[in-house]
């Protein structure tokens, strides 16, 4: 039962996928009139909509959806937000997001200074986030077509700005700075300062250029402060303009009227304040030329596409701008020259570096009819092809996509902070009012609690809590992009630095996903070539693919291959032709016993190589034992030293196949794997990663994101084989752009890295807090006499801040793993076996 609603309820129109049915319809009614909030719910099967009165969080009917099988049709909004500078601002602006109608989910990254918003479809949305946004004291605006080259020149202009403003407080600075500590460092100056400039005089000279500091340069801090904190919602700014502006009102009165202070209190602090705002823009600086380098990864794949390409059009190649080639342009490229878009080669050969897209290092073979990607760099061959894929469909576009959403995620472990940053600034304040009476009850007088509670203000700002994070995944993310392992997700960067079993699919992951032939065993009498040309001359009259790879090796062996005179399969058995006058039966051990062919000793080489999961068949021509063919699926050449350096972190190491078990036995023995799933169907894939987990492990599936998408999805993390062809693997959150296997290897140590690099932040961004605001408020000033100035609190703060961002830059230096073994690019490896004779 639903409350009756009343007009004046506020409704929503919600778009519900998967509703067929009357009983469909009744289940998102009970399940949306369950959540708090709603007085009505209403569902429609022919539109697919439901009606919603009352008040309840879009995020609350998503979910309740969600577990009931009937998902919300949502969609996204992103934000460029101005004027954040801490943790708490991010704070405020995704309640303010959060607290709109339909919006179900709002996550805002500081370092980007971006706010991505899901929400229910609706016109208008984007404006009214932005208001929303505005109105808690910040400006937003959606971001414009080309995002990175706007954030890079929105970047470049903080970075001027904030070095003019740091340029103009510390010229207005050092003269109030000269006169107030001169004379504590040496007291003849002071002598000469009261002498000859006069100390009242003095202290007007700092008056006039300390208030020139703080509503000039330092005004930033005051205009976004005081607003702040007049909405009940204060900030780092609102502690550096109490702080600040305290202790300016305070000697502005020593100065100017210090009969109103009690006797003997009158003392100026103008160099505090001043100090302060130009250590703290000093800090600002840094700090965003440290932030600006986060992206560094972005830019880099952002730089790797050309400006312009040599496309052919009516007959004439002419050099057109990359925004004017179209899908189905022929476009050339020279030694050299960077590959401007997606596309298949129609002419030519040359081997192309993949390495700024794959991550691997070894330049890949190009000639007609195989891929190219747009960013990679041409050898020294030149190549035609027709585009395929242009602008932002392309491979390069679609990585940049989702490594700018990976970076401007949000993390489980963020959540601590925001709960504590949510509280943190309203309780240091407080705290800096508490030093500030219990000072002027216990202590040494006003001049005191007015130091202390400004050193409590200054040290506390949040600066580095709201960078910890965000700065690590920025740097983190992209340079894991560059290593060919891109996170869909952020999230799944925390997720499998926790991950307790890796589970691999054999065919196409652990192997090379097709079969080869692997061993040719001639008899007495016969030759390879003779043999290999006649069977892969049958072979061609058959689709199979161990016909198909007995060809290839032919083929690779320059082997021509003559017309079948008569060919007949032979079901479960094998196959017989006739071609040049000879008869040839090729086919598994059961079809020559019944055609009565002696074997010999093949059989025990067959035995060996059926063992180890490889395939055996035999060959007889004219009568006689010719050869035993062996075909199997390559193991990948960087699966052993995968499966080696996982072991080496601490993993357990799992397969998952449709091999008979005695096969798969064999294969797990050779390879070191301590689980397997044998003969699972592909529809059993799930449950087999169920029995893995034994009770709370954290399993990861590694797949080729097409067939194993039920895996991958139900995985804790799926890493789906991207291959370079397609990133936008659905069902996975992590993508290895290349079929090495070290790219498991590399996302982990990439995942480890950055939680560990993320929890190193964290520790001294609490720590120094939780430190040195006991220091700041006097705690140690009883036993020891020691306090903090609120110039040394400024400095320490700023620095806290450009600690955190250098830390997490240290992730650049990440190197990445590479398990294959080196090939030469100019004289690739021969195809097919080596053969020998019985």
């Amino acid at each position: 039962m639903t409350a009756t609603a009343s007009p004046q309820d506020p409704s929503l129109s919600l778009k519900i996928e998967g509703m067929t049915c009357a009983s469909c319809v009744g289940r998102v009614e009970r399940a949306l009139a369950a959540v708090p909030g709603v007085r009505s719910a209403a569902a429609n099967l022919a539109t697919g909509r439901a009606q919603v009165t009352g008040t309840p969080q879009a995020a609350a009917l998503a979910d309740a959806l969600r577990q009931v099988g009937y998902p919300l049709e949502e969609t996204q909004t992103d934000l460029v937000v101005d004027g954040m500078h801490c943790a708490s601002c991010t704070g405020r602006v995704e309640r303010a997001l959060t607290a709109q109608p339909g919006v179900i989910a709002a996550s805002v990254n500081l370092v980007t200074g971006r706010a991505t918003v899901q929400h229910l479809p609706a016109s208008g949305i984007a404006e009214q986030l932005a208001q929303a946004v505005t109105d808690a004291g910040f400006a937003a605006h959606p971001p414009s077509q080309r995002p990175a080259d706007d954030s890079a020149e929105t970047r470049a202009d903080e970075i001027a700005q904030t070095r003019r403003r740091m340029l103009i407080a510390g010229a207005l600075t050092l003269p109030v700075f000269i006169l107030e500590m001169g004379g504590h460092l040496v007291p003849a100056f002071h002598d000469w300062v009261h002498h000859t400039v006069g100390m009242w005089e003095s202290w007007l000279i700092q008056f006039v250029l300390t208030t020139l500091v703080l509503f000039g340069p330092g005004m930033v801090f005051f205009r976004h402060g005081l607003p702040a904190l007049a909405r009940r919602a204060p900030d780092m700014n609102s502690l550096v303009a109490v702080g600040t502006g305290a202790a300016w009102g305070f000697s502005t009165v020593a100065t100017f009227a210090p009969a109103a202070l009690p006797p003997g209190t009158a003392a100026v602090y103008f160099e505090a304040a001043a100090v302060i705002v130009t250590l703290i823009l000093m800090g600002r600086r840094l700090e965003a030329r440290a932030r600006g380098r986060t992206g560094a990864a972005i830019k880099r794949l952002i730089g790797l596409q050309p400006r312009s390409a040599r496309v052919e059009r009516g007959g004439q190649v002419t050099d057109l701008p990359i925004a004017e080639i179209r899908a189905g342009d022929v476009v050339h490229v020279r030694p050299g020259e960077k590959v401007p878009t997606d596309g298949r080669v129609t002419g030519g050969s040359s081997y192309i570096d993949e390495s700024m897209i794959t991550g691997e290092p070894i330049p890949v073979a190009k000639d007609e009819g195989d891929t190219v990607s747009g960013g990679t760099v041409n050898g020294t061959g030149t190549l035609t092809f027709v585009a395929t894929r242009v602008g932002a469909d392309t491979l390069l576009a679609q990585i940049i996509r989702l490594v700018e959403d990976a970076q401007g995620s949000k993390l489980p472990i963020q959540a601590l902070v925001d709960r504590v940053t949510y509280y943190f600034v309203p309780a240091v304040m407080a705290v800096a009012a508490l030093t500030f009476v219990a000072w002027m009850a216990l202590g040494p007088g006003l001049g005191h609690a007015v130091v202390a509670a400004v050193a409590v203000l200054i040290i506390a700002c949040p600066c580095a809590m709201g960078l910890a994070t965000p700065t690590s995944i920025m740097v983190g993310t992209g340079r894991a992009a560059e290593m060919g392992v891109l996170f869909r997700r952020g999230d799944a960067l925390q997720a499998l630095q926790g991950i307790d079993v890796i589970a691999f699919d054999k065919t196409g992951t652990l192997t090379e996903g097709r079969p080869d032939l692997v061993g040719l065993h001639l008899a007495a009498g016969f030759q390879e070539t003779e043999v290999l040309s006649l069977v892969a001359a049958v072979e061609a009259r058959s689709e199979h693919p161990i016909g198909q790879a007995i060809i290839r090796a032919a083929e690779a062996r320059g082997l021509s291959l003559a017309p079948v005179d008569d060919f007949d399969a032979i079901p479960g058995f094998g196959v017989r032709a006739r071609l040049g006058g000879r008869a040839l039966l090729i086919g598994a051990e059961r079809l020559m016993a019944r055609e009565g062919i002696d074997l010999g000793t093949l059989p025990a080489r067959a035995a060996e190589a059926a063992r180890k999961g490889q395939t055996p068949l035999f060959a007889a021509i004219d009568g006689q034992v010719a050869a035993l063919i062996v075909v199997a699926d390559r193991i990948k050449s960087s699966t052993p030293a995968a499966i080696e350096a996982l072991h080496a972190m601490g993993l357990k190491v799992a397969m998952i196949t449709g091999d008979a078990e005695a096969t798969a036995q064999a294969i797990a023995a050779d390879l070191g794997i301590d689980t397997i799933a044998a003969e699972v169907l592909p529809e059993g894939k799930v449950a087999a990663l169920q029995g893995l987990r034994d009770g709370d492990r954290r399993v990861a599936f590694v797949g080729d994101g097409i067939n194993d998408a039920p895996a991958l999805a139900a995985a804790d993390v799926g890493i789906a084989i991207g291959t370079g062809t397609d990133v936008a693997v659905e069902a996975a959150e992590v993508v290895l752009m290349s079929g090495d296997l070290g790219g498991v290897v590399n996302a982990l140590a990439v995942s480890r890295a950055t939680l560990r690099n993320i929890r190193q932040n964290l520790f001294w961004a609490f720590a120094y807090n939780a430190a040195l605001i006991p220091v700041a408020a006097g705690l140690l000033y009883p036993a020891f006499g020691l306090t903090l100035s609120p110039m040394l609190a400024a400095g320490a703060m700023a620095l806290s801040s450009v600690f955190v961002v250098s830390n997490a830059l240290r992730l650049r230096g990440l190197r990445p793993i590479h398990l294959d073994a080196p090939a030469t690019p100019e004289a690739p490896p021969p195809a097919g076996p080596r053969a020998v004779g019985e």
